[in-house]
C-alpha cells in the first residue's frame, strides 16, 4: 500500500501537464517505456532487498558490492531524491490547493511538510494508517478519471507526437518521477514481517498495479482534453473533470488530488528519514541522527532534519526542475544498484537469495544489465539545469564522505 501510495501520488497527479507537450497524445507510450525501464531496476531492488533487509537500503546494497565510500554517495543521493521529490509533490499539492482556495502554493506546501513531519514523529502506525486511507482515496480518483474518459475514447489520434519519438523518450525520462516510490518500500524492511520475502513481492505488485492505472488514466486524459489543453496545466485532473463532469466533478477531483499528493509527501518524508536513520546506525552519518524518541519510538532528529531540507528545496525552482533533479539522483543511483547486483553475483555467489532476478546467462543477470544501460540513456534525456544541480549534490556527498573518512 505504501508503494502504490507513493507511486500514484508522485507523478500522475502532479506531472501530467508537464509531460503532455513532450509526448502529445502518445502519453500512454511514454508511460510504457518508463515502466519497462523501471521494471529492470525494480527487479534488482527485489533481489538486493532479499539479500540485505535493512533500513539503510541502497547504502547497504552498494557498500557490500563496492565499499563504504561508494555506498555512502549512493545513500546520500537516495536521501536527496526522497527529500526533493517530497518538495516537488508538495508544490503539486499547493497548486491544487490554490485552485480551490486561492492561497499561494508555497505557503500550503510549507504547511503540508510541517504537518506531515509531525505525523511521522507521532508514530509509524499512525502514519501507516493515514497512508493506507489516502492511498485508497487517490486510487479511487484515478479510477474516476478512467471511467469518465471511456465515452471520449477515439476522439484523438493516440499516436500524435508533436516532438516525435524524441519527445516520447524525453517525456518517459520525466515520467520516471511518476514511479518514484517502488524503491522506497525497501526502507521499511526493519518494520516488515519476513522482509526478505514480502519486500520483493511488494515492489513488483506495486509496480504492476500502478502501471496499469497510469496507462488507463493517460489514455482517458488525452481523450477528454487532448495534449494541447493538458500542456502545463497546474491542476490537470480538475480541468479533465470540469469538461467531463462539470464544476462538481472538478471540485471532487481537486480534493482527491490533495489526498494523493499529500500521501506521497508523507511517504517520501518517511522514506528519507528512515535512510538517514539507517545510515547513522552504520556510522555513515552523525550519531545524533539515529536518536529514537523514547515515547514515540521514531527517529525524531532525522525526521526534523529531512523536513527542514525539504522546505528549503521548495524555494529552488518549479515543479519540472525539481522533478529533473530528483530523476538525476535516481538514475545515477540506479546505475549503481544494477551494477551492485551484477558484482554480487560474481563476488558472493554463495549468498542465499530468496528472490533472484529471472533470465540469467551463467552468473550475469541480463535484466539488471538492461537496467544499467537504460538508466544511463535516460539520464541524458533530462533537463541540463537539473543535471547540474544533481552533480553539485553528488560532489558535496563525495567531499562529505572523504572528510568523515568512510573507507
Amino acid at each position: 500500500m505504501s508503494g502504490i501510495g507513493i507511486i500514484l501520488g508522485a507523478g500522475i497527479y502532479a506531472l501530467l501537464g508537464e509531460v503532455a507537450p513532450l509526448a502529445g497524445n502518445a502519453l500512454w507510450l511514454s508511460f510504457i517505456v518508463s515502466s519497462v525501464v523501471v521494471a529492470f531496476t525494480a527487479l534488482s531492488y527485489a533481489e538486493l532487498s532479499s539479500l540485505f533487509p535493512s533500513a539503510a537500503a541502497e547504502y547497504e546494497y552498494v557498500k557490500n558490492a563496492m565499499g563504504k565510500r561508494v555506498g555512502f554517495i549512493i545513500g546520500w543521493l537516495i536521501i536527496f531524491s526522497a527529500i526533493i521529490s517530497s518538495s516537488t509533490v508538495a508544490i503539486g499539492f499547493g497548486n491544487y490547493f490554490d485552485v480551490l482556495f486561492n492561497i499561494p502554493s508555497i505557503y500550503t506546501a510549507i504547511a503540508l511538510i510541517a504537518v506531515l513531519s509531525l505525523l511521522l514523529f507521532i508514530g509509524i502506525k499512525q502514519s501507516a494508517w493515514v497512508a493506507i486511507i489516502f492511498t485508497a482515496i487517490e486510487a479511487l480518483g484515478l479510477l474516476i478519471i478512467f471511467f469518465i474518459g471511456i465515452p471520449f475514447y477515439g476522439n484523438v489520434n493516440y499516436l500524435e507526437m508533436p516532438l516525435g519519438l524524441n519527445g516520447v523518450l524525453s517525456a518517459a525520462a520525466l515520467i520516471f518521477f511518476a514511479y518514484v516510490g517502488f524503491q522506497e518500500i525497501v526502507k521499511l524492511s526493519e518494520e516488515t514481517i519476513e522482509p526478505n520475502k514480502n519486500i520483493p513481492r511488494a515492489i513488483l505488485l506495486a509496480l504492476v498495479l500502478s502501471t496499469i492505472l497510469y496507462i488507463l488514466v493517460s489514455v482517458s486524459s488525452v481523450s477528454i482534453l487532448g495534449w494541447e489543453a493538458l500542456a502545463s496545466n497546474q491542476a490537470p485532473f480538475s480541468q479533465i473533470a470540469m469538461v467531463a463532469l462539470g464544476p462538481n466533478g472538478a471540485l471532487l477531483l481537486s480534493i482527491i488530488a490533495l489526498f494523493a499528493t499529500s500521501n506521497t509527501v508523507l511517504l517520501m518524508l518517511l522514506a528519507g528519514s528512515r535512510v538517514v536513520y539507517g545510515m547513522a546506525e552504520f556510522h555513515a552519518l552523525p550519531a545524533v541522527l539515529r536518536k529514537v524518541h523514547p515515547k514515540t519510538r521514531t527517529p525524531w532528529i532525522s525526521i526534523i532534519v529531512v523536513g527542514i531540507i525539504a522546505v528549503a528545496f521548495l524555494f529552488l525552482g518549479d515543479l519540472e526542475f525539481l522533478a529533473s533533479v530528483t530523476n538525476y539522483t535516481l538514475f545515477f543511483s540506479f546505475i549503481f544498484i544494477n551494477t551492485s547486483v551484477i558484482i554480487l553475483r560474481y563476488i558472493s555467489p554463495e549468498l542465499k537469495r530468496p528472490f533472484k532476478i529471472p533470465l540469467n546467462v551463467r552468473n550475469l543477470p541480463v535484466l539488471a544489465f538492461f537496467g544499467l544501460i537504460s538508466c544511463i540513456l535516460l539520464l541524458f534525456q533530462l533537463n541540463w539545469d537539473g543535471i547540474l544541480l544533481g552533480i553539485i549534490i553528488t560532489i558535496i556527498g563525495i567531499v562529505f564522505t572523504f572528510r568523515r573518512g568512510n573507507n
